[in-house]
């Protein structure tokens, strides 16, 4: 520990891309396996996700538990077809697509660290269907807010007010750690700490800043 008083008591971080591998790591591993056109995957989410999104994209739907998984991989299985014109089975695509979605081992050792030091940990994430980790989840995080189990997604300021609420604690005393420029920008502007994950070691380096301690 350094000199500098803690400015936080809590960590809130996403799961996809932050405690696992990055994004494009496991779905460009997913597209290759399965051999699907990268332009159609590409426009397809672009259309679900990007700025132009309507609001009640598949995406949004699937993410608040409006729309089942099941639902889901039709809607997207329709929209994917590989270079030579073949279809995408629809039955278990998300499980296929977050095969390689592993947990990032530097990550699960930095938030046990967080821990040892006292911090309450928090996991807030935007879920396309419920294939988490269990075991490792009940390990990790004093508390666990998913989306789909609440009726709410990121970036909605209400997800972040209502994480805050579980918590007990005031903005000001969180840090929210996400992969998703959109998602920082909702947490800060509901007055969180926020840093966008982009490894291990840069994310370590600003909650140690934040605690006032070494990385």
């Amino acid at each position: 520990m350094g000199g500098t008083e803690r400015r936080i008591d809590a960590v809130v971080l996403d799961w996809g891309g932050v405690l696992t591998v990055s994004v494009p790591e496991f779905i460009e591993d997913w597209l290759r396996r399965e051999n699907i056109d990268r332009e159609r995957y590409g426009a397809t989410m672009r259309g679900w996700m990007g700025r132009e999104a309507v609001p009640d994209n598949p995406v949004s739907r699937l993410e608040t538990g409006e729309l089942s998984v099941a639902a889901f991989e039709r809607l997207l299985a329709a929209e994917l077809v590989t270079p030579d014109g073949r279809e995408i089975a629809a039955r278990g695509l998300l499980r296929r697509m977050f095969g390689s979605a592993h947990p990032d081992p530097a990550m699960v050792e930095l938030v046990r660290d967080l821990r040892e030091q006292g911090l309450r940990t928090v996991l807030l994430s935007n879920s396309w269907g419920e294939g988490y980790p269990e075991d490792l989840l009940l390990e990790l995080f004093d508390t666990v807010v998913i989306s789909g189990r609440i009726g709410l997604r990121k970036p909605d300021p209400r997800i972040f007010e209502h994480t805050l609420d579980v918590v007990g604690l005031p903005a000001h005393r969180c840090v929210f750690v996400d992969d998703a420029p959109v998602n920082v920008d909702g947490a800060r502007a509901v007055g969180l700490h926020a840093h966008r994950h982009t490894d291990a070691g840069s994310t370590r380096a600003v909650l140690a800043e934040l605690l006032g301690a070494a990385p």
